[in-house]
């Protein structure tokens, strides 16, 4: 560098060049700018490196935090779709039971109803069989005093006597029973 600023002296003895500065201030300059990398390298690069280490742990930190976080959401949402299908499971399970009580019940109801109507008809057939019954022995008391009272217009004679009265009854109803059944067998005949 010396070698280079020496054409500069002799020149600078010669008249003084607009464009050059002195030797004083290139060497002031020079110390200067050594003196200010130094200070920039001790102070304001570690600066700048440890914000520079700073800013690269917090990215890097935040992108682990970031994959932790997507991981645990991968995680949960397997979780989620796991207990929806069981739950999806869970609820066909619970309406198949449903439908098969349904279906159960349907059939004790009918079956307790056809119980009930048969019941029913039973108890009807023998209320109608006891009423039957009690019309005839009504019928036939009726018809018996009737008889007697018709009898004994056409005898001339009172039938009063209580034994003579039933014995005339019964064979009146005998004779009609057999006449009905007479009629009942010609009109199954013809």
């Amino acid at each position: 560098m010396l070698t280079l600023l020496l054409p500069l002296t002799e020149a600078a003895d010669e008249a003084p060049s607009p464009l050059l500065p002195h030797t004083a201030e290139i060497i002031f300059g020079f110390v200067f700018l050594v003196l200010l990398a130094i200070a920039f390298a001790k102070v304001v690069v570690p600066k700048f490196e440890k914000a520079y280490a700073d800013r690269t742990a917090a990215i890097e930190g935040g992108m682990n935090e970031a994959k932790a976080a997507q991981a645990e959401a991968k995680a949960a949402l397997d979780k989620y779709n796991a207990q929806l299908a069981e739950a999806r499971q869970e609820a066909a399970k619970i309406r198949e039971d449903a439908r098969e009580q349904g279906a159960q019940i349907i059939a004790e109801m009918r079956e307790q109803a056809n119980a009930e109507a048969e019941r029913i008809v039973t108890h009807a057939r023998a209320q109608i069989d006891a009423e039957r019954t009690q019309a005839v022995a009504s019928l036939r008391g009726e018809v018996g005093t009737m008889a007697t009272t018709l009898a004994g217009r056409i005898v001339g004679e009172s039938l009063e006597d209580e034994a003579r009265q039933r014995r005339t009854v019964e064979r009146f109803l005998a004779e009609l029973e057999s006449s009905e059944s007479a009629r009942q067998a010609v009109g199954t005949d013809g």
